[in-house]
């Protein structure tokens, strides 16, 4: 027998049309962020990054590919991990199918580690994935674009502008998962947006689904698996993944 609250068919209809208006009112909020999101003020990248590249070395603004949009996922792969982050190969997983459909909205989509490229390909090659996927073993990318004071540089403090609570974490050593938005004009870069931790949960159609399920997401130690780890991977009904982190 269930504990969790059982009604009539009439009961649950008022309610759900009592939950639709606050679904509608997030609905509205998230266009409007999306907005707001767009009106944030460019900042010009004068920084010369150098990226490895299956095509050769290349510079943040030929990572664009001739489009005028650039959308760089911070993918925690570090120079001396045998794997990439469990959870940013999910997140992976959840980009893979996007990219193309994104490029037909004149955005390039491209994934940066930390690891040498010949890591990187292996992996790759082992998850399927075709997007492209760099390699800033050689400059300072995902720090500068982690944090954004001179002190945090320095430092390597400031994770999530300065909001987490994990002050101990040093990103000049450890490595981060985020999102960074880029646009392309006359030549010149800037950069526009950025997020991190559960600022990425969005973007994750798999969370999304889980979301609108009877249990949500769940959470066991250790998921999500890698995808070749799914095969007998099993859910619980323990507190949703990550809402600690909020």
């Amino acid at each position: 027998m269930t504990n969790h609250a059982v009604g009539s068919r009439d009961e649950w209809l008022a309610a759900r049309v009592a939950l639709l208006e606050r679904e509608k009112e997030l609905t509205r909020l998230s266009d409007q962020l999306a907005h707001e999101r767009r009106a944030l003020p460019w900042v010009r990248v004068d920084q010369e990054y150098v990226f490895d590249t299956d095509a050769g070395r290349r510079t943040l603004a030929e990572l664009f590919d001739g489009r005028s949009q650039l959308l760089a996922y911070h993918l925690m792969y570090g120079p001396g991990d045998d794997v990439a982050c469990v959870g940013c190969t999910f997140t992976g997983d959840n980009f893979a199918a996007a990219v193309p459909y994104l490029e037909t909205h004149d955005v390039t989509f491209v994934a940066v580690s930390r690891a040498p490229l010949e890591t990187l390909a292996a992996y790759k090659r082992r998850m399927g994935w075709t997007f492209p996927w760099v390699s800033a073993g050689r400059n300072d990318f995902n720090l500068d674009f982690a944090v954004f004071t001179d002190e945090g540089r320095r430092t390597g403090t400031g994770f999530n502008f300065g909001t987490a609570r994990h002050a101990d974490i040093d990103l000049r050593d450890e490595e981060l998962h985020g999102l960074s938005a880029f646009a392309l004009e006359d030549g010149v870069v800037y950069h526009t947006y950025s997020c991190y931790d559960r600022g990425t949960d969005g973007p994750n159609g798999t969370w999304q689904l889980l979301d609108r399920t009877p249990r949500g997401r769940g959470g066991v130690p250790g998921w999500p698996p890698r995808r070749y780890e799914l095969e007998g991977a099993r859910i619980s009904t323990t507190p949703p993944f990550g809402a600690a982190n909020a």
